[in-house]
């Protein structure tokens, strides 16, 4: 029988995540309220919610039942927030490991008082590792959230504080300040390698978005356009990274990009190697290597329902079997649960049984530890 793990699925953080902040934080911490269209959302400032739980949380719903916002705390599954009830879920679906992303705390990113957001962000991390993760350790891997933006010292302190806890990986914000092909970030991708754990981003999830005269991200409205231009988000961290020989100085370092799927990579991988072959006499690109060789290596991508993609693996593309990780996305709106099973039947037909268990959960494994 295949084993499945999920390398994509979310929380939906309850109403006591920020319960573990320091004493002289308590009274300004993200409170869960009331919005006008009697639904509940996160308050990052007192004000009014700028939009309440929806599509973030339609586990368990049709498709024509799907709503943008609207949901009470009280109408979202368990399993978004309580560590029993997501492996009860997980068990539905047919799904052995769920590796676990944040939801609204990320925005402590844009916080702008950075204690108040540090103290947030560890709060988070405890309840994750502590409660969520902790309710079955061999079966949920939550992904701690790192203040990269924060200086780099707080940052590898924040790296041992999880550890320490049992964190299996590491989260950090797809829009940080620095770019991650920069040298500031040379001791946090050292500390990855040394721990033997993956760093992974989740799209453009995180940071300050750089395109809300497209989205308006931060008013809440939701854009369709946006979540299918996020699909591509991991080219360029990647490719600069690869490019910048990241990876040829960490050769142990694991990066993990979260939704993005996979159609894409063999165009992207193909580009990079022409691209670096032809331009090889004056580039002078700090790699021994070429680009498309780091992938299934030093980078990974986790995939849905990419029937595309999944064809090119059918065809044999180099290295991208040994690149992409099945996902579920729970208990998001373009989620597959509960339907792992048929969707893991129909994605690996025709595959080979290595490369069937490479996709499913033999990547994902091998990367997380699991």
């Amino acid at each position: 029988m295949t084993r499945i793990i999920s390398a994509d699925c979310h929380v939906n953080e309850p109403p006591w995540v920020f319960d573990r902040v320091p004493a002289e934080f308590k009274d300004r911490t993200p409170k869960l309220t009331r919005g006008a269209d009697g639904g509940d959302g996160w308050s990052f400032d007192g004000k009014p919610p700028k939009r309440t739980y929806g599509v973030e949380a339609m586990a368990g719903r049709s498709k024509e039942d799907f709503k943008e916002s609207g949901l009470r705390f009280d109408e979202i599954r368990p399993g978004n927030y309580d560590g029993v009830a997501h492996v009860d879920d997980m068990d539905v679906d047919g799904v052995d490991v769920s590796i676990v992303y944040p939801a609204n705390a990320i925005f402590a990113y844009l916080e702008p008082d950075r204690a108040l957001a540090l103290a947030c962000m560890r709060s988070y991390n405890d309840w994750l590792l502590e409660d969520f993760q902790a309710a079955n350790p061999q079966r949920i891997v939550g992904l701690p959230m790192l203040p990269v933006d924060d200086g780099m010292d707080v940052t590898l302190a924040e790296v041992e504080r999880v550890l320490a806890k049992g964190a299996k990986g590491l989260f950090i914000p797809g829009l940080p300040s620095k770019p991650y092909n920069d040298d500031y970030y040379t001791p946090l991708w050292q500390a990855a390698s040394d721990a033997g754990v993956p760093v992974t981003f989740h799209r453009t999830f995180g940071g300050r978005p750089t395109d809300q005269q497209y989205d308006e991200i931060l008013t809440g409205k939701i854009n369709l356009a946006g979540t299918v231009n996020r699909f591509f988000a991991a080219i360029k961290p990647f490719t600069y990274m690869i490019y910048g020989g990241v990876f040829e100085k960490f050769p142990g370092l694991k990066l993990v990009a979260g939704e993005v799927n996979c159609g894409w990579v063999p165009f992207w991988a193909q580009t990079m190697d022409q691209t670096y072959e032809t331009e090889a006499a004056w580039a002078n690109l700090p790699i021994s290597r070429k680009p498309s060789e780091f992938l299934g290596d030093n980078v990974f991508v986790t995939v849905l329902d990419d029937l595309i993609g999944f064809e090119l693996v059918r065809q044999g593309f180099p290295r991208l079997a040994d690149t992409i990780m099945y996902s579920t996305d729970y208990p998001h709106s373009m989620c597959l649960w509960p339907e792992s099973k048929n969707w893991v039947a129909r994605l690996t037909k025709g595959l080979t049984p290595e490369d069937t268990e490479k996709v499913t959960s033999g990547n994902a494994a091998r990367v997380y530890g699991v």
